[in-house]
């Protein structure tokens, strides 16, 4: 049995890395609210690993810029390629510049590495008001606004990337944010903090098909507070880091607006400064919110039900090959009752998913359970003699799956449906891999059905579903995570109940 939830369905050389390693290539502020000192904050809040290459110091704190200080070109350029040289970079998140030699530095950099994932946060302005980009280097940025896979103006900042005055409203700011991405072929993040009223949305903006459809809207309401300062480095920080871990920069956003809203809520309790305060990157540590912390503790629960798994009587033989027929039927009898109720479960979280991306997998997931049913009775059910008669434990499983998708809640279902994914993933590997290392023997009667078990598009689908967990779980409130685990820990006993009901019932 693995040790590790990631064993299987979780490597850590997937595309998507449970730690990603990003650099930070910005200004320092020495009052620790921006700069690199936010970004390292945001990174680690989101799971990731910090380093960061200093482009430019600054006198500031939370009242003000005092002074700035562009140290050589040639010292940003060691630190680059000692960090190059030695280490592999994720994502890039790329604030404050200062001037055209150190933009150019940075130009050259990107073109000879190529980091996979780079978020420009195009520092001109600081919340304060004080110019942080030298009038003479605003070419020579929009030069490099290209080379970036996503841009995260504030509203000032885009108007001076477009030439253009600044939005007044949340319809002129998509336009302009339209035309920013039409011009540079990447995706802008446009932000409403600079708007008046209540409401605060941010929208992803992409032209060129890369999202769900050209702007991705995500509402929000507005914090009543004075601590913002460093905002948008953490950000452009959080969303580099967020988008190796999930994917996509629709999950991406969707995980950490929610944390930037609380980090903003919860700032007056660091009692920083006597003006505009830095935002409480780890406040959710507090809350229990740890990236990956909610699917860590999943594992815990679902551990001691894999243990008795593995130790059933149904498991040992069917890898040894002792099985009795009759048992074997009823099993693959009751996977094709619940391969049918469980489709209509996976076609409802499909209905309730918050994303695109998400509609298609879980819709894809419906669509598959119909397939490996109808195949089942193709080629092993109408071989076998076995009643179609709906089994108990069958019956409460598929209750109580049907229960989490009445329940409303996107989150609670999505952790039902999850044991199904990873308990089986997890059994399927050690019962294929049993078999191999014995030899594959010959004349096995279960020989085809264990072979099965070797498919990594279902390795692939387990790893993007606990993915698809660990989002839910970020932006769930407390009430939800419990129930979350509940639901969770209600699937996985019924899992173990289903691999032992061909003994019980069989």
């Amino acid at each position: 049995m693995a040790s590790s939830p990631h064993s299987l369905v979780y490597p850590l050389e997937a595309t998507r890395r449970r730690v990603p390693r990003v650099l930070s290539i910005a200004g320092s502020d020495p009052s620790g609210g921006a700069g690199i000192q936010a970004d390292l904050k945001s990174i680690a809040a989101q799971g990731g690993y910090g380093m960061a290459a200093i482009t430019a110091l600054t006198a500031q704190n939370t009242q003000g810029v005092t002074g700035v200080h562009v140290p050589p070109v040639d010292f940003l350029r060691q630190q680059l390629e000692a960090i190059g040289n030695d280490i592999e970079v994720d994502a890039v998140k790329i604030g404050m510049l200062g001037d055209a030699a150190v933009i150019e530095e940075v130009r050259r950099w990107l073109g000879e590495v190529r980091p996979a994932v780079v978020v420009l946060d195009p520092v001109m302005i600081a919340t304060s008001g004080d110019r942080l980009l030298a009038e003479s280097a605003e070419a020579a940025l929009r030069e490099l606004l290209p080379l970036a896979d996503l841009i995260t103006p504030n509203l000032p900042e885009l108007a001076m990337l477009l030439g253009e005055s600044e939005a007044a409203d949340w319809d002129t700011a998509l336009a302009q944010g339209k035309r920013l991405a039409a011009a540079c072929g990447n995706t802008v993040l446009v932000k409403g903090g600079h708007l008046e009223g209540p409401g605060c949305p941010d929208a992803l903006v992409n032209t060129v098909g890369l999202l769900s459809q050209d702007v991705v809207v995500f509402p929000g309401e507005r914090v009543d507070t004075r601590n913002s300062h460093g905002t948008g480095c953490s950000l452009s920080s959080a969303m580099a880091t967020a988008k190796v871990r999930l994917g996509d920069w629709e999950s991406a956003l969707r995980v950490v607006k929610p944390w930037l809203h609380g980090a903003l809520a919860e700032s007056a309790v660091l009692e920083v400064g006597k003006g505009n305060g830095p935002i409480h990157h780890f406040h959710a540590l507090d809350n229990g919110l740890q990236p990956r912390e909610f699917v860590a503790r999943l594992w815990d629960e679902a551990r001691p039900e894999l243990d008795a798994i593995h130790a059933l009587d149904f498991i040992k033989d069917l890898q040894s090959g002792a099985l009795g027929e009759t048992h074997f039927a009823y099993y693959l009898a009751q996977d094709a009752i619940y391969l049918n109720g469980y489709s209509r479960v996976l076609a409802r979280a499909s209905a309730l998913a918050p994303s695109e991306a998400e509609q298609l997998f879980w819709a894809r997931g419906a669509q598959t359970c119909l397939e490996v049913e109808s195949e089942l009775h193709r080629n092993w059910l109408a071989t076998r003699e076995s009643s179609n008669k709906l089994g108990p434990v069958t019956k409460a499983y598929v209750d109580h799956l049907v229960a989490a998708s009445a329940s409303g809640s996107y989150a609670v279902l999505v952790a039902a449906i999850l044991p199904c994914y990873w308990l089986y993933a997890e059994v399927g590997r050690q019962l294929h891999d049993g078999y191999v290392e014995s030899g594959a023997p010959e004349g096995h009667p279960y020989a085809d059905w264990l072979r099965t078990y070797a498919d990594e598009a279902f390795a692939e689908a387990t790893r993007k579903a606990i993915d698809i967990i660990d989002v839910a779980a970020g932006v769930a409130s407390p009430a939800e995570r419990e129930a979350m685990l509940e639901a969770f820990i209600r699937s996985c006993r019924y899992e173990t109940a289903f691999f032992d009901a061909p003994r019980v019932h069989g």
